[in-house]
């Protein structure tokens, strides 16, 4: 005998269905005639202790649990009442089978409940990261950015063994070719080089540094010429600290930079796209801290990184007084060279200098898969065992980050089919993520709707070997053996003795050690990691190629287009659920439309999850854009299919905000903070607007612009069903997919509510 049917027997029903009869038969008057609510209330058997310890077979928890959404799920406007003719007659048979009516309850309440979700355990969840990606339709002014980018860099890796050689090695002579320089000047009645540096300006201040820099590259210019005179490289020091440089979103300047040199413009018009190494000045060596010239670098590589979409990681360097470091960003973050003392460390500043002026691109950062033919820029791939070219026509998206995915997408065509629009999308994973191509693959062949096809996927190559961060960008540097900086007053004390010592010219121990830097003393403390048994993080780029282009969401060419494609992602969305995907990252950047087709689809999958999964992937941490999160995921819930489709309804508000006909953005509104705030602080934030319905009809007509104000009660009717009463749901619900959808949809057959 089974353990529920010895369950059933012990704990009989009895006379508890015989009041659910008695109220069917008032009700109905024949046995197949649906039944109301009531009789299902009566039938929950809330007084019936075996509900509450019968577990189901289907789901997580007891069968009660199970019955008391089905009466949730009944109250709703377009419930089935087919669904629960079985469970009814066997529930109103004069010979009941106890055991039939239980597993008809389970039955019956299996369709109905939703995947089970994740319980609430750390371990369930990856933890979410704040970072300047998360921005949108922002002014990003530096009081706002300085605070999230820092957040966004995290644990900063400085002093890290081995720098130099990692990321200068690449450069053919160049070690021959700094002594040689440094030879030269130290040599003559006036040298270069003596007691210093010729002409270092003792206070430091910037304009006479910048002058002072001007000067000394532009004779390494010179001499790297005559060394290599058939160069392709043609680069200058860019020195105009005062000038904006173009291609910001808001005005940025920078101290100092080595550019592509281009004939015939001015360094009034330089822009974003032509830096190559940005630099950062200070006048006193103790700004060599995160919060000084650490963090002005990393807004600059930020620009770099957004306005040059092959880059792969960013070098640059900070002088603080004459205290100098070179920087590597990448998407894990940044680290840092020793600092060194360019007056006393004079061939290490030569060999630096030299290198960004002889540095191919790779060794610049820039991404050597994607060329170039005939003025077209293209990626090879292999696809069904066959070499494959595609044609990269414009940018769609590019991230406005450092660290993070950095997801970007471009338009593009297969060679020789210039009618076949695709879309090439690269991202930086952690390896311990589903591999997205592999979903989107699986959701292609499983004729999920509403959501990007797939054509290719790809782990993109790199020397041979797959391109990550740790190995290939960092070149196996250990980064943990790096240090934190030193107390003021130590670092005081080594510049004195660095100063006693500046004017010796520099013996073979020290050349030695200025091209060995493993070799030197370290004055700095090691860095301990959080957990010495949990390895470093790492990233690794994947490419996915799509078959459908579409334009994004705010762009849509009138409200009624708008509302439409809405309800194509939340069908997307549910035909994902019914594959047993998660979607977990609802924005305005993942909803696209093709209205020369009629349709409109979801994208991305990185942060999807699969619903089976009972641990977290391990990754050190996912994104999320901020102003689309779900309430309870930034009170940090473990996250259901009931966050996503709140995310639906904040996209839909955001829209109404910000944006005007065909995509105009308006610029920043008082929701611009929302990319701030804390999480708990912007969960209030999101309460205030949808709690009282008086309160959110008053916002809409102050902050809906004048395109998206005939939406403002089909908006409400939508954040009724999102927030019953004024509260965000509790319980999972999967009838709220058809809600949405029916409201979404309402304005098909009244076109009239829009004008």
């Amino acid at each position: 005998m089974s353990d529920r049917t010895e369950q059933v027997r012990s704990n009989p029903i009895g006379e508890g269905l015989h009041a659910v009869r008695s109220t069917f038969k008032s009700l109905c008057d024949a046995i197949d005639t649906p039944c109301g609510p009531a009789a299902l209330d009566r039938l929950a058997g809330k007084g019936h202790r075996l509900s509450t310890s019968l577990l189901s077979k289907t789901s997580q928890g007891t069968i009660q649990s199970n019955l008391l959404r089905l009466i949730s799920a009944v109250a709703s406007d377009d419930f089935d009442f087919d669904r629960v003719k079985p469970l009814l007659k066997e529930a109103v048979s004069e010979d009941v089978d106890e055991l039939a009516v239980w597993n008809q309850a389970e039955s019956v309440t299996a369709e109905i409940t939703p995947p089970p979700r994740a319980p609430a355990s750390s371990l369930q969840q990856t933890p979410w990261l704040h970072t300047t990606n998360s921005f949108v339709n922002s002014s990003e002014h530096r009081k706002y950015v300085d605070g999230i980018l820092k957040q966004e860099l995290g644990a900063v890796s400085v002093g890290v063994p081995g720098f130099q050689d990692a990321y200068f090695h690449r450069v053919a002579g160049l070690q021959a070719a700094s002594l040689d320089f440094f030879d030269l000047s130290q040599q003559g009645n006036d040298p270069l080089f003596q007691d210093g540096w010729k002409g270092w300006p003792h206070a430091a201040n910037e304009a006479d540094v910048l002058r002072w820099l001007r000067g000394i590259v532009q004779k390494l210019s010179e001499f790297a010429n005559a060394r290599r005179p058939n160069s392709t490289h043609s680069r200058r020091l860019l020195v105009e600290p005062n000038q904006p440089i173009q291609g910001s979103t808001a005005e940025r300047k920078l101290d100092v930079g080595v550019v592509h040199h281009v004939e015939g413009r001015s360094e009034s018009h330089a822009h974003w796209r032509d830096v190559l190494v940005p630099g950062e000045l200070k006048s006193n060596p103790s700004a060599d801290t995160v919060s000084k010239a650490w963090l002005d670098l990393g807004r600059y590589a930020r620009e770099v990184f957004v306005s040059q979409d092959n880059r792969r990681f960013v070098l640059g360097f900070t002088l603080c007084g004459s205290l100098m470091r070179v920087w590597a960003f990448d998407r894990l973050g940044a680290i840092a060279s020793e600092p060194f003392d360019i007056n006393h460390d004079g061939l290490q500043f030569v060999m630096t200098m030299l290198g960004f002026l002889w540095m191919d691109e790779k060794a610049l950062g820039y991404d050597p898969t994607c060329r170039t033919a005939d003025n077209e820029r293209f990626i090879e791939v292999t696809r069904h065992g066959a070499a494959e070219r595609i044609f990269l026509e414009e940018v769609i998206l590019r991230p406005r980050c450092i660290v993070g995915r950095a997801t970007t997408c471009w338009k593009a065509r297969p060679e020789g089919h210039p009618e076949t629009q695709l879309v090439v999308k690269e991202s930086w994973q952690y390896p311990e993520r589903d591999v997205e191509g592999e979903l989107l693959k699986e959701a292609t062949d499983k004729g999920v709707v509403n959501v990007a096809r797939y054509y290719h996927h790809e782990t993109v190559q790199f020397d041979g070997a797959d391109d990550d961060i740790r190995g290939n960008v960092r070149q196996g540097l250990d980064i943990t053996t790096g240090h934190q900086p030193v107390p003021r007053r130590t670092a005081r004390r080594e510049l004195r003795a660095s100063a006693s010592n500046t004017g010796q010219k520099q013996t073979s121990s020290q050349r030695a050690s200025v091209l060995s830097p493993n070799k030197r003393p370290r004055s700095t403390s090691p860095i301990k990691s959080a957990s010495s048994s949990r390895p470093s993080p790492n990233r690794v780029r994947r490419r996915v190629i799509l078959r459908d282009y579409g334009r994004h969401i705010y762009e849509a060419s009138s409200p009624a287009v708008l509302l439409a494609s809405l309800a194509y992602g939340v069908e997307g969305h549910r035909s994902l659920l019914d594959m047993g995907l998660l979607h977990r990252d609802i924005s305005i950047n993942n909803l696209l439309i093709n209205e020369h087709s009629g349709s409109a689809f979801l994208i991305d999958l990185d942060l999807a999850v699969r619903l089976h999964r009972q641990t977290a992937s391990g990754a050190q941490g996912k994104t999320g854009t901020r102003a689309f999160m779900a309430i309870g995921a930034l009170l940090n819930e473990p996250h259901s299919f009931m966050h996503d489709l709140e995310s639906f309804f904040w996209v839909l508000f955001w829209i109404c905000v910000h944006y005007g006909p065909n995509g105009k953005d308006i610029g920043t509104t008082a929701y611009e903070n929302w990319n701030y705030e804390e999480d708990d602080k912007l969960a209030a934030s999101k309460k205030g607007v949808i709690d009282d319905e008086a309160d959110f009809l008053d916002k809409a007509q102050q902050c809906f612009t004048a395109h998206y104000q005939p939406l403002i009660p089909l908006v409400n009717r939508l954040r009724r069903a999102v927030f019953p009463n004024g509260r965000r749901r509790r319980q999972p619900d999967l009838d709220l997919y058809s809600s949405m959808v029916r409201i979404l949809r309402s304005v098909e057959d009244n076109p009239d509510v829009l004008e």
